[in-house]
């Protein structure tokens, strides 16, 4: 919001056949936000003024105070209501008072202010804001003029940057100035841009997380934040530990596709607990409990680029599992599972090596800087943000799609051919039957197979489009909208057990031999057999 301290420099200047006086004033201003826990402010100011009026949108004014003489050791308490409102001259004159001149027209503005309907405190035109005031028993209205297109720019000595506006407390002495950013900009210049933080916790949290408070005392979006995490972070590893026993049976790991799902659930596991560290860290750095500058700057530059390569390597194992799938269907009999294990390996090497390496700009764009422009808990906060160049925006742009719609496209044409592929055998054994028939019934068998990539890319699209968009958010809706997008793209780490395991009568007899196994162990180890 914006506050003016207006005060009266000459006499007022009365027009001829009216009530209404106009002053000479000089105008300062600041700005402040409200918190969003909070519906107060608090302002020092040692300025002389004799009006306060707020514009708490964009000219939307209010009066906040009137006073004659000036009393520099008051304190003054208000609370904002809907009766302090300054409305336009257009919204309580009639068709023809509106189309009259200014000169004409405010003669009749003592009329507004003895309306005992409208029970105005103030009003405004284009050029003055007006006061309602009592003068010998009679409502009469009081003009200032005041600039409504004014340049907020320090007498261009302005500071800020990107746009900034540039407040001071002197017109003629300033002994202290201020800027105001742009959406999507911060720090005390505006010369950082919160879209940098790409769509990441930082960017969605940071700026809710309450420094020097308790967790019990943070907003509602960060104690829904922790407490969904913590349930990921439990299915998660849940999911990750009981996939790992099955996958890491013998019997599954004699061919490729056993050693991709293995991976593929030991970075499960891992994603799912560098997901809660950064949270944590995010949480207890936000709140002052972790300020070193050493600690933050490594989990700035580590934690994110692992989240990243974890997601992206999940999507490429999923998209080898499909593959290596339709490679043992077209060769049958021919099938070898000791060169089938040994290229796996190899690939899964390749993919990680190559995975890594295409994301390794966003560690070193990326960097740690302080903002001390927190004026409501007068702390500095610690940042982490990505900063790319115009090329690297695009690279990252595109690798990001490489990442998306290249296991999309392997997983979608893998099931296809695959269906096709056993399509075509059942028909040289089923000669009664049309291949249309077959294929139709074979589509019917392994529609999980196809059902599985759509809901992942339905899963995983909403980020893809952030990524393009590369948005800051405006607002506290805009922060749940994020959240939610971003932890829907941890969810497909999370189902490896339901994608493979359940609907596969092997894994799920492996899953279950393996269980039995472990019951076992521990019952002899606790003594019971």
């Amino acid at each position: 919001m914006y506050i003016f301290f207006l005060q009266y420099l000459s006499f007022p200047c009365f027009h001829s056949s009216s009530h209404n006086r106009l002053w000479e004033v000089t105008r300062l201003s600041t700005f402040r936000t409200v918190a969003l826990q909070k519906d107060f402010i608090t302002i020092y100011w040692s300025k002389l003024f004799h009006t306060i009026f707020v514009e708490l949108a964009e000219n939307k004014f209010y009066l906040a105070h009137v006073q004659s003489e000036d009393n520099q050791s008051a304190t003054i308490d208000k609370t904002i209501q809907s009766s302090d409102y300054c409305p336009h001259v257009n919204e309580l004159f009639n068709q023809t008072i509106r189309q009259w001149h200014l000169i004409r027209q405010i003669k009749y503005y003592h009329l507004l202010c003895q309306n005992q309907s409208l029970n105005l405190s103030c009003f405004r035109d284009h050029m003055h804001l007006c006061i309602c005031y009592d003068f010998y028993g009679k409502r009469l209205s009081n003009c200032l003029k005041f600039d409504f297109n004014f340049k907020y720019d320090c007498l261009d000595r302005s500071v800020c940057e990107n746009g900034g506006e540039c407040f001071q407390d002197d017109e003629d002495c300033p002994t202290r100035s201020m800027c105001r950013c742009k959406p999507c900009y911060h720090g005390r210049r505006c010369q950082h841009r919160t879209s940098g933080f790409g769509l990441s916790l930082e960017g969605i949290l940071g700026s809710q997380i309450l420094p020097v408070k308790s967790l019990s005392s943070q907003p509602t979006i960060i104690l829904t934040s922790f407490a969904l995490i913590l349930v990921f972070m439990l299915i998660g590893l849940t999911n990750g530990i009981v996939s790992l026993i099955t996958f890491k049976n013998k019997l599954i790991c004699e061919v490729g596709c056993g050693l991709y799902l293995l991976s593929l659930s030991i970075i499960s596991i891992i994603l799912m607990i560098v997901f809660q560290l950064k949270f944590v860290f995010l949480l207890l750095t936000q709140m002052t409990i972790l300020p070193n500058g050493f600690f933050m700057k490594m989990q700035c530059h580590s934690l994110d680029y692992v989240i990243q390569v974890c997601l992206c390597l999940d999507q490429w194992l999923n998209a080898c599992v499909a593959i290596e799938r339709v490679v043992t269907t077209k060769r049958g009999a021919k099938f070898k599972k000791e060169k089938s294990r040994n290229v796996a390996k190899g690939i899964i090497f390749l993919v990680i090596v190559i995975t890594m390496a295409s994301l390794v700009h966003d560690p070193y764009f990326r960097l740690v800087f302080v903002d001390d422009s927190d004026d409501e808990f007068q702390i500095k906060r610690i940042w982490c943000i990505v900063r790319y160049n115009s090329q690297f925006q695009i690279y990252n742009s595109f690798i990001h799609s490489l990442h998306f719609f290249g296991p999309f496209f392997c997983n979608i044409i893998s099931s296809i051919v695959l269906v096709v592929t056993r399509s075509r055998q059942q028909e040289n054994l089923q000669k009664n039957q049309t291949f249309k028939t077959i294929l139709r019934k074979q589509f019917e068998k392994h529609k999980h197979l196809l059902t599985a990539p759509l809901i992942l890319v339905v899963l995983v699209l909403p980020r893809l489009i952030l990524t393009y968009l590369f948005k800051c958010m405006d607002s506290e809706n805009d922060a749940w909208l994020y959240l939610c997008i971003y932890l829907i793209t941890f969810i497909p780490s999370m189902l490896t057990f339901v994608i493979f395991i359940l609907p596969s009568k092997f894994y799920k007899k492996e899953f279950q031999k393996t269980v039995q196994e472990y019951r076992t162990r521990i019952g002899h180890r606790l003594g019971f057999h």
